[in-house]
């Protein structure tokens, strides 16, 4: 029970929603500092799109690629840079694979940068641009009665609203409750993911209640991303940056959890590991770029796992890290499922090409 059940929900938590988080929130802080920049350079200089999308994925995690597929969202970047971005995004395997090979990791994220660029390039100069679904604009907040040029919040309209209300109800007691279990969750999960201190029950305790956390904070978001929503694209505070990135941290962890928990019943029901697919020479690299089509990193951990073991070559691995699309996929799905579907398929294309180099290279 707690290895097929209770450890991949604390897994979900500890391993993939307090390193989103740790990425979140600056990237948060910046959104929120520079008044969304990026969006408006990318939007006025649309050419570096793909670049900034895959440079935006060069930190371990996702939440650079779901930043870049919530301002896909809003309109603010081309499909390319989408594609760019899903294509250069290693997912929360980066944690794996940098831990015991940092040097090998660098280099892979330079290989995925380049061909994440690329990728975005030939998508935007082929003009492939799934329809987006309609959304409505954000309508203004009404103006107080007498008092000009001032919302009725107590808001001046035009320039960066200052929410008056306290701290702690302007975040919301969820976010505040799951922002502290990240607190708590990162002090035991980044030294359990260096290697410097084994899995406790502290660890257990820690990321099922995060995951529990996570779960009330999803649903009393709406089960969805938090960008999905026009008036939440710019945050206007840090209580909204904090309230914002809960909502953002709590999606990816609630997904992922599912995603653990049925890899793990799966595992353990039919026998699977992974171990069982043909990974060696070109055949790998097909099947590595396949399974880049599962959504989520739960497998791309697995498979990243069995590369350290010695169970596939580098050319499988390089493939599968191409063609997974990370938990950016995820919200991309509820968002766009159209161009999420398209993506998931455009970015098998790279792998496959890269993989088969690399193997014949090697």
């Amino acid at each position: 029970m707690v290895d097929i059940v209770l450890r991949p929900l604390a897994d979900a938590f500890m391993q993939v929603g307090v390193f989103v988080a740790l990425l979140v929130a600056p990237f948060g802080w910046a959104h929120y500092r520079w008044g969304g920049r990026l969006d408006e350079l990318v939007v006025r200089y649309r050419r570096l799109a793909p670049l900034v999308a895959a440079l935006l994925t060069m930190p371990p995690g996702c939440g650079g690629a779901i930043l870049v597929v919530a301002a896909y969202a809003r309109g603010a970047v081309s499909y390319g840079a989408v594609v760019a971005a899903l294509v250069a995004t290693m997912g929360d395997a980066t944690w794996v694979l940098l831990a015991a090979e940092p040097l090998l990791t660098l280099q892979l994220k330079v290989l995925l940068l380049i061909t994440g660029a690329l990728s975005g390039y030939a998508i935007d100069a082929l003009g492939i641009a799934p329809p987006r679904r309609e959304r409505p604009r954000a309508v203004p907040a009404p103006l107080a009665p007498g008092v000009p040029g001032v919302a009725a919040a107590g808001l001046p309209v035009g320039s960066r609203l200052i929410a008056r209300e306290p701290a702690l109800h302007a975040i919301g007691v969820v976010p505040v409750l799951l922002w502290l279990a990240l607190g708590a969750g990162a002090t035991v999960s980044v030294p359990v993911t260096f290697q410097l201190l084994h899995p406790s029950n502290l660890y257990l305790v820690l990321g099922l209640a995060g995951t529990g956390i996570a779960v009330l904070a999803f649903v009393r978001g709406g089960c969805r991303l938090a960008d999905d929503d026009l008036r939440e694209a710019r945050p206007a505070s840090m209580a909204h940056v904090l309230r914002h990135g809960g909502h953002e941290v709590a999606f990816v962890t609630v997904w992922v959890a599912a995603a653990y928990l049925a890899w793990s019943l799966l595992s353990h029901t039919t026998g699977f590991d992974g171990s069982q697919l043909p990974v060696l020479g070109l055949a790998g690299v097909v099947v590595g770029a396949l399974v880049g089509l599962v959504p989520g990193c739960a497998i791309q951990i697995v498979f990243t796992g069995l590369f350290l073991a010695g169970g596939m070559p580098l050319p499988t691995l390089v493939a599968n890290m191409v063609s997974q699309d990370g938990d950016a996929l995820l919200p991309l799905m509820a968002l766009e499922h159209r161009a999420a579907l398209l993506a998931t398929v455009l970015t098998t294309i790279p792998a496959l090409v890269v993989g088969s180099a690399l193997f014949l290279l090697l």
